[in-house]
């Protein structure tokens, strides 16, 4: 049986308190107070759900003893009464914190009850809203976009610096570098985030359903539009639009979405109603738009529209320090979700990841290490574990398959890493500049890694 909310209830008249609490008491947990001392008191000392409080009260009043609940550290809905109304106590009252505001002299206990029920399924949406901005800051924030190299760095203060403006962003990059994360931190560090963020595969959609899906139809607009449906852009008014992939445009869409971004409104097919719309548009490709726009398969001006602010995502092979860090986030993540004990990768298996040349980039590595956790026998991924694509250490295209590079089995994971660094320095000669590039770190991290190591003098 679920525990009644907690309700204080503050007048200086006993007949009022007693009253009230007779009315109230088979949904509330009641308690009472005849003044702000004793209520502050009870407050500082439970955890109450609702504060109904008399306006006119001995010492302190009723704004007082509200404004004072706003510092608990879950404040509780606070109802203020008052025999004296008038527009600017109301004023007050809502400055002061309340949440609702009635007169005694037209008080009616189910308009009380009402107004109360109303209150906490308010402040209830309010506390799911937090706990759910949190959830999607952990998920979607920065934290969550793992990269020491300088390439990602470099990614991630653009992704600062970019999030607080308005203005559109064009993501570009291989197929599974994480475009749509970037997208959704984008979003969620921008004014708009409170708003949704939509997103539109438009790859995986044929150009004759992909205007109605972007701006929507009205009933009888094509065979099949059996009612009006609205598009993408009216669900993320007021937010965000990712457009994945804007690569695969054909020339009547690019011609409604440079309108979109210059006019901010649009038509739903078969409707001569304009509609206007507010939102923050980021698009992707993994294509190279520079070279459509000079083959004519892609508008220049729409081209510049979208790439005010451009943002490339380096290829994973790219940028190899960072694959330790990624595949063992991915171990903690997939561990967890198959309820495994599973809390390491050998040596030989992170040398393997490390060579690999990973055509499918973090994706690719995502489900390599999924494969591996579900396969694992022990508590730690082995050579065995990883995909045989992974275990055989393909190069690129044209590249000699890669030597391998520990000279000893059963290595710490730091044992590894400082072989790792002291090769890529040997073969450069001892530069550690390129050493730092050849491994995908910045020269910043080499630098505290050879400290940590006692490398400094290498």
């Amino acid at each position: 049986m679920l525990a009644k909310p907690m309700l204080l209830i503050v007048d200086d008249e006993k007949p009022t308190r007693e009253g009230l609490r007779a009315a109230l008491e088979e949904k509330y947990d009641v308690y009472l107070a005849e003044d702000a001392t004793t209520a502050t008191e009870l407050l500082e000392r439970e955890r109450f759900d609702v504060l109904l409080t008399d306006l006119r009260l001995p010492k302190e009043d009723g704004l007082q003893l509200i404004a004072r609940a706003q510092s608990l550290t879950r404040p509780p809905v606070c109802i203020l009464m008052t025999a004296y109304g008038s527009e600017d106590v109301a004023v007050e009252a809502m400055k002061r914190g309340a949440d609702d505001y009635i007169s005694k002299g037209r008080l009616q206990i189910d308009e009380l009850e009402l107004r109360i029920a109303k209150a906490l399924r308010q402040q209830t949406l309010a506390e799911e809203n937090v706990s759910l901005r949190v959830q999607l800051d952990k998920k979607f924030g920065l934290e969550n976009i793992v990269g020491e190299s300088p390439q990602m760095q470099e990614v991630l203060e653009t992704v600062r610096q970019v999030a607080p403006s308005p203005s559109s962003v064009l993501i570009q990059g291989e197929s599974g570098t994480g475009k749509e994360l970037i997208a959704k931190a984008i979003h969620q560090l921008s004014r708009r985030a409170q708003y949704p963020i939509v997103t539109v595969h438009c790859a995986a959609l044929p150009a004759t359903l992909l205007e109605s899906e972007l701006f929507g139809h009205e009933k009888g607009a094509f065979t099949g539009a059996h009612e009006r449906r609205i598009g993408r852009f009216e669900q993320a008014n007021g937010g965000t639009l990712f457009l994945d992939e804007v690569g695969e445009f054909d020339a009547s869409i690019q011609v409604k979405l440079l309108r979109v971004l210059g006019e901010r409104t649009f038509e739903r097919l078969g409707s001569n109603k304009t509609l206007k719309v507010d939102v923050r548009l980021i698009t992707a490709t993994n294509k190279n738009l520079t070279e459509l726009v000079k083959a004519g398969k892609f508008r220049e001006d729409l081209y510049y529209r979208l790439n005010v602010v451009p943002i490339w995502l380096p290829p994973l092979r790219a940028r190899a320090g960072d694959v330790p860090l990624l595949a063992n986030g991915f171990l903690k993540e997939f561990a967890q979700e198959n309820q495994k004990a599973v809390n390491e990768i050998a040596p030989e298996a992170l040398e393997a990841l490390m060579h690999y040349h990973w055509p499918g980039n973090v994706r690719e590595l995502r489900t390599a290490i999924e494969h591996a956790v579900v396969l694992c026998r022990g508590n730690q991924v082995t050579l065995r574990d990883l995909p045989a694509t992974v275990r055989g250490w393909p190069s690129g295209p044209g590249e000699p398959a890669a030597k391998p590079l520990l000279e000893q089995e059963n290595l710490t994971m730091d044992e590894a890493e400082k072989q790792l660094i002291i090769r890529a320095l040997k073969e450069t000669g001892g530069n550690r500049t390129a050493a730092a590039q050849k491994i995908g770190l910045s020269r910043r991290t080499l630098h505290r890694k050879l400290h940590a190591y006692h490398l400094e003098g290498f």
